[in-house]
């Protein structure tokens, strides 16, 4: 399947700006996004790394997308007013951009699962690349970023664990090096 959305070119990211990023999604955990940022080299050895990156640009287009769908589709309820014939509905649904609207947004969502599926099925091969996969999943699948439901708390404390230890072992490498 060959989809021109999935060529864009990312921009590169930083391994403190991935901290910040994740940190700041863990609302059970805000102080970490402060204290996890830092002039840090790009994990590009891992292959997790660079996928979760592809998935983040996949999620936030589902987000738009969403939106988008939800907003045309109030203007829609707002043209319609009440129950119409369903040739006159779909008349309606073409006119204000709802149809194309609801087909990008199952558009977007596949893609976003088949870059979710990519990510499952890369070994990572370093901490930064675990806690790509781990954040996925919770933002993925978690009900809401405060869910107190298990497993969500403890994942999102397992991933606190593993930037407290990607920052750690980062700055011992840095410090040993000079």
């Amino acid at each position: 399947m060959t989809d021109s959305d999935n060529s864009r070119t990312l921009p590169p990211v930083t391994r403190g700006e991935f901290h910040s990023f994740v940190a700041a999604s863990l609302p059970t955990y805000p102080e970490l996004a402060a204290s996890l940022t830092g002039p840090l080299e790009a994990c590009k050895g891992d292959l997790a790394f660079t996928i979760w990156h592809e998935w983040c640009a996949a999620r936030q287009h589902v987000i738009e997308s969403c939106l988008r769908q939800q907003g045309l589709e109030t203007k829609l309820l707002s043209i319609v007013g009440s129950p119409l014939q369903a040739s006159e509905a779909g008349k309606a649904a073409d006119e204000v951009g709802y149809s194309e609207a609801l087909q990008e947004e199952r558009h977007a969502f596949a893609l976003e699962g088949e870059m979710a599926e990519t990510l499952w099925d890369t070994p990572a091969e370093s901490i930064t690349g675990a806690t790509a996969k781990l954040h996925a999943v919770v933002t993925k699948w978690q009900p809401s970023l405060i869910s107190d439901e298990y497993p969500w708390p403890q994942i999102r404390s397992v991933i606190a664990d593993l930037l407290k230890i990607d920052v750690e072992m980062s700055f011992s490498q840095s410090g040993a090096a000079t």
